[in-house]
């Protein structure tokens, strides 16, 4: 097996390898070639080669989305490594644990005008989980890097011996930092930063390895000792309880516990369609429950206690009610902390929520109220008056919504853009075999094509992803990628601008709005189809959508796009309607 010859691009690779981390996506250049070598001539690696940094990046979040461990992104010196940045916000937001290998400069060459050369070093701020910046290897032919750690010494027999003390201190330091960043990535599900300093030359490679680095195991510390007694007491002296569930990989909770929930009539779960939680006695449909209430109405909706876990929230109707009607006390379970959403958070369990519930549940009591028996009534009305609406508007986003989303196969993972496509999708009720995902942690446009193919390699079930224009248009270097699998299927709703502005308050229908804000366009996905080798199909109205989707799914030996053009002027007010007429 060939080797990168330098001691600190071996001791990257093969702690990478010691901690599992297999899945490696490289982007082209030179700086980075030690670390090159050593990831693709050892077969335990799964190497994917992608040009595009910021693509690359959202690719192997995807990845780590999918398989919940540590997926590594390698780019050479220079603003590559900025690129990363979109992707390392959202694993940072979303607790994905991606992990950047940086190639750098040696210091004595970073700000003096050499080329592809800026301020590396914590160029990632308060959005990463742990920073390390390396040292480069000593090399007593080059008084520059020797220089770094001592002052240059004159007698060849004092350097050599200065030398090898130096180098192992060197050697220790670097194993110490490696360890921290790749251990502090599995620990809390987040992204780190390995900043790997090179000097020239940075091809050479040798048969045997100069390094054996020792591999420190990861430690979690969670909540062991939790008195959950006294919290047992208030919840158990509350008729009007909350479960808001945000973003949740599938299977994250055991049923038997969600069926004790569902149970009580003082208890109402609020899940959305990126939570994975399914139950007959559960609102999945968050904004279509409160979208016009009165003040009275959401009064009454106001909770005692408030419980939420799972990540970020995408209904903002909810956020203003709960920010505006605020519960006495807000829990918050989480391995990773919590975010004070509505202002009123008291407490944090930190730990899982199978083994929160392990511990609280028992201590609760079913509890006499008519809050869950009402609310799920309110719900029933407006599904049946949800179907009717359907029926009644003309052909728009919703109804294209309509049609794909209770269209889809079952047993599918479903990725889908931010903005408009999330929105929509809020409003159905899924099928509860699909598995959901949606990039919330900051809620961009900007890789969601991307992080789709990634999941897709990483999950053998068929992809659906979901997209506007937009969204899709802004990533498309992302199908500039030699591995998009057969079976995925990307579903582009074209309505010719940022829909999601239409929706938004502000005024519409003038020069100004179109070009600046909503960003009319004529582009369509077709040449794009015919340049990387996907099937194009295109629907214009409902008898083109059906038809298309009756064979859209079928298995084929290249992936698909479906691209549905809307008219872009009914689709705020067929929208902002419907919330009145399901009221």
């Amino acid at each position: 097996m060939k080797h990168p010859k330098i001691p600190l691009a071996q001791t990257v690779v093969q702690l990478c390898k010691a901690k599992n981390i297999q899945h490696i996506v490289l982007s082209p250049g030179s700086r980075n070639a030690p670390l090159t070598i050593g990831f693709t001539h050892d077969s335990f690696f799964k190497c994917y080669s992608i040009v595009d940094e910021r693509c690359a990046a959202f690719f192997a979040l995807g990845i780590a989305q999918q398989i919940k461990h540590p997926v590594a992104v390698v780019c050479t010196s220079g603003s590559a490594l900025l690129n990363y940045y979109p992707a390392v916000s959202e694993a940072f937001y979303s607790n994905i644990p991606l992990v950047v290998l940086s190639a750098d400069r040696p210091k004595y060459l970073v700000g003096i005008g050499d080329g592809q050369t800026i301020q590396q070093e914590g160029v990632y701020n308060s959005h990463i989980q742990y920073q390390a910046n390396l040292k480069q290897d000593l090399n007593p032919d080059n008084e520059n890097a020797f220089a770094e750690e001592l002052p240059i010494i004159k007698s060849i027999e004092n350097k050599i011996e200065k030398y090898l003390g130096l180098q192992q201190s060197v050697q220790h330091y670097n194993e110490t930092e490696i360890n921290q960043a790749l251990n502090t990535a599995i620990t809390t599900q987040g992204p780190v930063h390995v900043n790997i300093p090179f000097n020239e030359p940075l091809y050479d490679r040798v048969d045997q390895l100069s390094v054996n680095p020792t591999n420190v195991m990861p430690v979690v510390n969670l909540d062991a000792n939790q008195d959950y007694n006294a919290f047992a007491e208030i919840w158990n002296g509350s008729k009007q309880k909350l479960v808001l569930v945000g973003v949740l990989p599938p299977n994250s909770v055991e049923q038997h516990f969600l069926d004790v929930l569902a149970e009580d009539e003082s208890v109402l779960v609020l899940t959305e369609t990126t939570s994975n939680l399914h139950h007959d006695k559960f609102c999945p449909s968050i904004d279509k429950l409160i979208g016009a209430l009165s003040d009275n109405e959401l009064q009454a909706l106001q909770p005692d206690i408030l419980l939420t876990f799972g990540g970020l929230i995408v209904s903002k109707k909810i956020k203003k009610f709960l920010r505006t009607h605020k519960p006495i006390h807000h829990w918050h379970v989480a391995e990773n902390g919590a975010n004070d959403t509505f202002f009123v958070l008291n407490k944090v369990f930190k730990q899982s929520i199978n083994s929160f519930f392990k511990h609280f549940i028992p201590l609760t009591k079913a509890v006499k109220s008519n809050y869950n028996p009402y609310w799920s009534n309110q719900m029933t009305i407006r599904r049946e008056k949800h179907e009717r609406y359907m029926d009644l508007i003309s052909f728009s986003d919703f109804k294209a919504f309509d049609y794909i989303l209770n269209g889809l196969p079952e047993n599918i993972q479903l990725q889908v853009s931010n903005s408009s496509t999330i929105r929509y999708a809020q409003l159905f009720d899924l099928n509860p075999t699909l598995e959901v995902f949606c990039n919330r942690g900051t809620s961009g446009i900007d890789g969601s094509t991307s992080t789709a193919i990634g999941a897709a390699l990483a999950n053998p079930k068929p992809t659906v992803f979901i997209t506007g224009d937009l969204s899709f248009f802004y990533d498309s270097n992302a199908l500039w990628n030699n591995y998009i699998p057969n079976n995925f299927r990307i579903i582009v709703i074209n309505n010719e601008g940022g829909g999601i502005f239409r929706i938004l308050p502000g005024h519409k229908n003038t020069d100004n709005f179109d070009y600046f804000f909503e960003t009319k366009h004529h582009l369509t996905a077709k040449q794009l189809c015919d340049m990387y080798g996907l099937v194009y199909k295109k629907a214009e109205n409902k008898t083109d959508l059906q038809t298309a989707l009756k064979t859209f799914y079928t298995p084929s030996n290249q992936p698909k796009l479906l691209e549905v053009f809307t008219p872009s002027r009914d689709n705020d007010a067929i929208l902002l309607d419907y919330f009145k007429y399901v009221k």
